[in-house]
């Protein structure tokens, strides 16, 4: 059925993202890979919200596999009733689509705060522990002249900016991706149990 095989390749993709957001919020941990700075706890505060490991990451490995199953179930084979096999498993991927949608969300929103708050850094000014680019309205992002004023970690604006987008973008991905399902999975499940209506009528199932 072509709601299954549109699933499957949708959980694939879930998957993918997934893991990628996983090393991508990891890596926010070991600024140039040094570990010192998460052992003293030197490190943006939104590094600690686990939304790539969490949100986009965990939480969304629920609407994957649920997704990368769909393919593969009997029409007539659910829980017993020989009329709802095929309509259930594509409605229980709209629940679990809704679940990523949400752990992708709150990757969004941390990661975007992450970005208009800026790195915690040795500041070169007063050489104080501070997030200098807090007040800058992310003007800092375009403005990279003033990436020099964070000393220590060295170049984690660059590394911060740049992780934190990944998980921006490959969070939003994953909201696209799974509205795509909770609209395949809404028309697959109506389709499936008029099909398994018919084949029951017919003494098929």
């Amino acid at each position: 059925m072509c709601f299954g095989k549109c699933g499957k390749c949708i959980g694939s993709l879930l998957l993918s993202l997934a893991l990628m957001s996983i090393v991508a919020n990891i890596l926010l941990y070991f600024p140039n890979g040094e570990t010192k700075y998460a052992r003293e706890n030197n490190l943006s505060r939104y590094v600690w919200f686990f939304e790539g490991i969490a949100g986009a990451g965990l939480l969304m490995l629920i609407p994957a596999f649920v997704c990368l199953g769909l393919e593969d179930e009997d029409c007539c084979g659910c829980c017993g009733n020989r009329t709802c096999g095929r309509s259930c498993a594509m409605l229980g991927s709209v629940v679990a689509a809704l679940i990523g949608i949400v752990g992708a969300g709150y990757c969004l929103i941390i990661s975007a705060l992450g970005l208009a708050e800026g790195p915690y850094c040795l500041n070169r000014s007063d050489n104080q522990w501070t997030y200098p680019f807090a007040d800058s309205n992310a003007n800092y992002l375009t403005d990279h002249s003033t990436w020099s004023q964070c000393v220590e970690p060295k170049n984690v604006v660059v590394w911060n900016v740049t992780l934190f987008s990944i998980l921006l973008g490959l969070s939003g991905l994953e909201i696209i991706l799974c509205l795509i399902q909770v609209i395949n999975g809404l028309i697959g499940g109506i389709c499936g149990a008029c099909c398994c209506q018919e084949k029951s009528q017919q003494y098929v199932c």
